[in-house]
């Protein structure tokens, strides 16, 4: 492929996105194509790049401003790729590694960014690298250190997969690990030791007993969970260990903040070690404000709570209401059998065109 083609259907611009492979840490070589299709279909908006990252603007005037924020990365290639089509028209599916998760929403707002030259509201687009990695290298985290004014917005659409329904805020996620200590001995004289991961016993009793929390905000429903997801521990077929680590996930609904999700576990989990080794608060979901209703109104006129983390924390975080509305299943992103459909595609550009001009 020579060029993207942002005056095309966004069910191809998907297509052609797939087949640029960006697992993250590798997004050069599309962020430079996304870069050329801007400057070359779009001419009405400012475009710069940073890093691996691609952002465009308009400058119109408008008395409010809409960001929609797509990253260009994928997980590892799982034998999904080139991209396969089946069918066609509004049949047709897309099956290939980041066609749920997220190429099929870039390719939608790529086709805005070019044809919408008179929106409403003045729109910013952002394209960026590494979210699929720890987030110490999100490419939003570099761009709110380096080019602020570019996060700076009444409402952000992050087109991450969602079935084609507004998915509203975003739940905390949290990952503890409580550590605990013992003594080493032979196996046949084990009464001479103290077994560090048998001490591990009550904690998991503990969260086998657990009762995450239903909590309704704003009318959407958030489902909280504490899931023990590794044990570490143990030295040898014939060692009574003298250390282990169990290490526990948990998602909270967006009224809690991060500090008092980590005050609800040190209560859960008294008398262990406790240690927070990753915290990514949430996003009430905003609703309220007018932009956000008028996007869900254009959408059906429903939302949903949204279960995972997602960037739209990080734009919460800035003092803007934040969705998640894409096209494609979220339960496939990551997966092999990642497919979208192209109805899908189009209802989210449609629903974005109406909500925008």
């Amino acid at each position: 492929m020579t060029s993207l083609e942002l005056h095309a259907d966004p069910v191809d611009i998907t297509a052609a996105l797939v087949d640029i492979f960006s697992v993250s840490g590798e997004e050069a070589a599309i962020a430079t194509m996304v870069q050329a299709a801007l400057e070359k279909d779009a001419p009405h908006l400012e475009i710069i790049r940073n890093g691996d990252a691609v952002l465009a603007r308009t400058n119109l005037g408008r008395a409010s401003r809409v960001i929609l924020a797509g990253h260009l990365d994928t997980v590892p290639l799982n034998e999904n790729l080139p991209v396969r089509r089946d069918g066609s028209g509004d049949e047709e599916v897309l099956h290939g590694l980041g066609t749920v998760d997220m190429k099929g929403g870039d390719a939608v707002f790529l086709h805005l960014a070019a044809t919408l030259t008179e929106p409403r509201h003045d729109l910013t687009f952002i394209f960026y690298d590494n979210e699929e990695v720890e987030a110490i290298r999100n490419g939003l985290g570099r761009i709110e250190r380096e080019l602020p004014d570019w996060l700076e917005g009444d409402l952000a659409i992050v087109g991450e997969p969602s079935n084609a329904d507004i998915e509203a805020g975003c739940q905390g996620t949290m990952r503890i690990e409580l550590s605990v200590s013992g003594k080493r001995a032979h196996t046949a004289r084990g009464w001479m030791g103290d077994n560090a991961i048998h001490k591990l016993g009550e904690a998991l009793r503990r969260l086998e007993a657990y009762e995450p929390r239903i909590v309704d905000i704003d009318g959407l429903t958030y489902r909280e969970g504490l899931q023990a997801t590794k044990i570490t521990g143990g030295v040898a077929g014939n060692v009574v260990p003298d250390a282990a680590v169990l290490t526990i996930n948990h998602r909270f609904a967006p009224d809690r903040s991060g500090e008092e999700a980590e005050k609800h576990l040190r209560e859960v989990f008294d008398g262990y070690e406790v240690s927070v080794v990753d915290l990514s608060p949430g996003a009430l979901p905003g609703l309220n404000a007018p932009a956000a209703a008028e996007l869900v109104e254009a959408a059906g006129g429903k939302a949903v709570a949204k279960l995972g983390w997602t960037d739209v924390a990080r734009f919460s975080a800035l003092g803007m209401a934040a969705v998640n509305f894409g096209p494609g299943d979220p339960t496939l992103a990551h997966t092999q059998q990642e497919h979208v459909a192209a109805s899908e595609i189009r209802q989210v550009t449609k629903v974005l065109r109406d909500f925008l001009s």
